[in-house]
């Protein structure tokens, strides 16, 4: 291969991960819209979800948000019906946040499910070793794009 073509190729690469990331969120900010979410509601969801139970300041720690955004994001959660607070059992100062888990899988579920599918679908056409590359790529570019945030933040 060519230095030409393989620059070509690494700058299609590029373009098409720009475009996959721009998709990604237009598609989270539509999910987030038919809950009644904003988008940052939503992802932070998603962490509470996997996460839970969470405290506010563990979800200021995951998503890099301030403790006050993160308190407003739990009110319109609670609000929403998709989580509630409940005071830590070891420790009556802190707030412990957890899903309602019924509401939270019927509702954000109902609009994964198509994408659940077609990814599947799409993903059966590789092999295990291709499967392990592309789980390679995106755990090297996770850590890539935590530590740019990281340094953003700074």
């Amino acid at each position: 291969m060519s230095t030409n073509e393989r620059e070509n190729l690494l700058h299609l690469l590029n373009e098409q991960l720009r475009h996959f990331s721009t998709d990604t969120i237009l598609f989270h900010q539509a999910v987030a819209e038919k809950l009644g979410l904003n988008s940052t509601d939503h992802k932070c969801l998603d962490i509470i979800l996997r996460n839970q139970p969470i405290t506010a300041g563990k979800l200021s720690d995951l998503t890099g948000l301030t403790t006050g955004t993160v308190t407003g994001v739990i009110d319109r959660l609670e609000k929403a019906g998709y989580v509630f607070r409940e005071k830590d059992p070891e420790d009556r100062r802190k707030v412990i946040v957890r899903v309602h888990m019924e509401k939270a899988e019927g509702e954000i579920m109902a609009h994964l499910q198509s994408f659940g599918q077609s990814m599947k679908a799409m993903l059966e056409q590789y092999d295990n070793e291709q499967i392990k590359l592309l789980f390679d790529f995106f755990e090297r570019s996770r850590d890539i794009t935590r530590n740019e945030t990281l340094k953003l933040k700074k």
